[in-house]
Order: structure tokens, then sequence, then C-alpha cells
């Protein structure tokens, strides 16, 4: 029996020493390249998803069931040889306390991706230098991710993470491909990373920590008092929006929590939502619809 206990000690420490930080799902579309069946990309969709969900991003012991659940779909719109030209929808989310709920966190539709992949190439990631775009940009994402992960348990608890992406950022800035410089539009990598770590944005950062904790975490013992948090969390994103109307990282925050946020507001215990719908309306009039349909 001692045998026994001893056996199922070593596979848990063996299961819980190869859990790293994602639970990763990739998706590969390439119906627009005409050529959706080829090998290859099988093998890219393999070697993501070893990628990402294989690789130790952090020094953090992680458990299997605190691995953050994500989504990396890579529409392949043409390639040429080792070219590939396309986008990449990333989301992420995290459990409720107390819940089967995954709350959406991140929800980002990366449109300049353009990388070079060979066949069964290695991915490996070097923080301290530009090997691959293609792997710089999935690095990228990760470390975002997790910033954001962190900031719904602690208040700017994501700034290790955030200032690791800022460092990808400035590596690859380096590099010809889009997406990591301050020339590349106000809806790229680089704009996002550098919204998230300024001062300018610290509300939304909070609100980050407050929707979580102080909002969702709480539904399922007192729902009305988390309605009042969630409600709290988007007020205070009134300040971002008066300083930077209609900015990416507000956009962002919205097409992850549009949907959510109408849910919460049409049903339960009831509470003043007039506020709150003269908030949404102001901060985030492209989701009018869903505001419209906010009902107790």
């Amino acid at each position: 029996m001692r045998n026994l206990y001893l056996a199922l000690a070593l596979i848990a420490v063996a299961f819980h020493a190869e859990a790293q930080e994602l639970n990763a799902t990739v998706t590969i579309d390439a119906e627009q390249t005409g050529q959706p069946n080829y090998q290859v990309f099988r093998t890219l969709k393999d070697q993501l998803t070893e990628f990402l969900n294989n690789t130790q991003w952090t020094s953090q012991e992680v458990l299997n069931q605190e691995r953050i659940d994500c989504n990396f779909t890579l529409i392949i719109q043409s390639f040429e040889s080792t070219t590939f030209t396309g986008s990449l929808q990333v989301q992420s989310s995290r459990t409720v306390f107390n819940s089967t709920y995954d709350s959406p966190v991140y929800n980002y539709n990366d449109r300049q991706f353009t990388f070079e992949y060979s066949e069964f190439q290695p991915l490996v990631f070097n923080i301290n230098s530009f090997d691959s775009n293609l792997v710089s940009v999935l690095a990228y994402h990760v470390y975002t991710i997790i910033g954001l992960d962190a900031d719904t348990f602690q208040q700017n608890g994501g700034d290790e993470y955030f200032a690791i992406a800022k460092q990808i950022v400035n590596t690859a800035a380096s590099s010809n491909y889009k997406g990591w410089k301050a020339t590349d539009g106000t809806q790229s990598r680089f704009r996002y990373n550098d919204a998230v770590l300024s001062n300018v944005y610290q509300e939304f950062r909070d609100a980050m920590y407050a929707y979580h904790r102080e909002g969702l975490d709480k539904m399922e013992s007192n729902a009305r008092e988390a309605k009042l948090g969630v409600i709290k969390a988007i007020a205070s994103l009134k300040g971002v929006n008066d300083r930077r109307p209609n900015s990416f990282l507000m956009r962002t925050f919205f097409d992850a929590k549009a949907d959510e946020i109408q849910s919460i507001f049409t049903g339960g215990p009831q509470v003043d939502i007039n506020t709150l719908v003269e908030h949404l309306n102001r901060i985030a009039p492209t989701r009018r619809s869903n505001w419209d349909n906010i009902r107790l």
C-alpha cells in the first residue's frame, strides 16, 4: 500500500511539473488559399499547438486547472513558397470563482501578420533576439494574455508580463514586419502594448481587477453586489475614454466583454442601470445594439 501511495505521489508531481501556463487551441483556416488541405497547414497547426502549450513562459508554478484557456485562429489568405500572409484572432478567458463560467478577457484581431515558415522548422522563442516573426507574434500575444489574466486577480499583477511583451516589441521593431512600430497604425501590437503600460490608461488596469474580483467573482455569493462591482468598474473607464476617445485598448476590451455585460444586466437581482447604460453608450457607441438590449 505504501508503494501505491508513493507511485501516486510521483505521478501527481510529474503531472504538476508538466503543466505550463496555457491551455491553447489552435485553428488554421486556409480556405482563402484554395488549398485548405495542404499538408503544411496541418503540420503548422500541430507545431503551434505544441509550441504554445509546452513552452514554459514564466517562472511561476502552475497547476493544470490554473492554465489559461485561449484560442489562436490563424486565417491564411495567401502563401508562396515559405511566405505566408493572413490574420490572427487571439482570444483568452478565465474561470469565474466558484463556477464553471469562463469570462472572456482578451479578444484581439491581429491583421498585420506575415511570416516565414518551412514545414517542421523548430519554433523556439528567444527573448533576446528576433529570429521569426511567427514566433515573436505568438510570444507577444502569450505574454499579453498572461498579463491580462494576472491583472484580473491582482491590481497591476500583469506588469512583468507586459514588460516582456514590450521587450518583444522593441526587438522586433528592427525587422521589416508590420505591427511592431509606432508608424504601423493605431491598431497594432505596438499601440496596444504602449497603451496597457501607460499611466494614461491606468483606469483600464484598475477596471480589469475590479470587474473580475469585485464583480464576477462575487456573482455566486451575492449577485447584486457583483453587479454593482461591475458597474463601478465600467464607470472607472470613463476617465480613459475622456482622455482617449475610441482608443484601441478600450475597443478590444468591449470586443471581449460586450455580450457578457449585456447578459449580466438582463436578469437576476435588479440594480439601477441608467448611469451604466449612459456610460456604455458613451464609451463604446459601436456596441449600442448590446446596450439597447439591457433590460431589468
